[in-house]
């Protein structure tokens, strides 16, 4: 009957529910909106002006009752310990709970959102945004999605709005999993990012190549480390389709645990 998958007003989950519409067609696309005490106006504004412009089906859900019910049924667990990414990742398997009981009661199989840049190295969530049935942009890396997304907005016709609103394209990634996060507090910026994960991966690239080509090592050292750390994560992760010269999955063998170190 057809997808749903989880709008949040960022360029991953733009991208895909373009490529959703242009594949199966608006009337079998539902897409959900799931705000937290973290989600900016920007987000779910441009999220519902997306959904509207493409005809989707669009719920807006929020997951605060959920995600106060976890916190108060893990307090006794979590006491004496300081917030930190556990807290994080309890949204974001929130709403899964929300998108996998649509999924269900309605059959329409749930997309995952995730670039190829968060797969590898593991900025994803178990059980929580990488759940899925199919991860259309998995082998797409965030430079990637950008450039595909600046391309589609370039096929509408001339003084038709675009597809994917300018603001979802331009605004600073953001899980919006805690106050003023950014992608950058985790990750280099992908201009850094995606060159060295291209090279290790896509080209097997040692780590005196990778430096070789303009990187500081400390940085090459600790992306490289994040790949390997995650590979328990990717074998996990939804098939996607591959187009890049290697995608996770067939194409990619590697050691969920090793003895060595970079």
């Amino acid at each position: 009957p057809g997808v749903v998958l989880g709008l949040s007003g960022g360029i991953d989950s733009a991208l895909t529910l373009m490529i959703a519409v242009d594949a199966l067609g608006a009337e079998r696309v539902q897409v959900v909106m799931m705000p937290s005490r973290y989600t900016s106006d920007m987000s779910v504004e441009d999220a519902a002006l997306q959904a509207n412009r493409l005809g989707v089906k669009h719920s807006v859900i929020p997951i605060e009752p959920l995600f106060e019910t976890a916190l108060a049924s893990l307090r006794d667990e979590f006491a004496g310990r300081a917030a930190d990414t556990t807290e994080e990742n309890l949204q974001s398997r929130c709403r899964m709970l929300l998108l996998m009981g649509i999924s269900n009661k309605t059959g329409r199989m749930l997309l995952t959102t995730g670039n190829k840049s968060e797969m590898a190295v593991g900025y994803a969530t178990l059980y929580g945004d990488m759940a899925g049935g199919y991860a259309p942009i998995k082998d797409c890396s965030k430079m990637r999605v950008y450039r595909l997304a600046a391309y589609r907005n370039s096929l509408v016709t001339h003084g038709e709005a675009p597809v994917i609103p300018r603001r979802v394209i331009e605004r600073e990634p953001s899980a919006e999993l805690r106050a003023d996060q950014r992608d950058v507090d985790s990750l280099p910026p992908y201009e850094t990012l995606d060159p060295i994960l291209e090279a290790f991966i896509e080209e097997d690239c040692s780590v005196d190549e990778i430096v070789g080509r303009g990187f500081a090592r400390e940085t090459v050292l600790r992306v490289l480390g994040m790949v390997r750390r995650n590979e328990y994560k990717r074998r996990q992760s939804p098939p996607g389709v591959r187009i890049s010269r290697r995608a996770f999955g067939r194409d990619w063998r590697y050691p969920i645990t090793n003895g060595y170190r970079n």
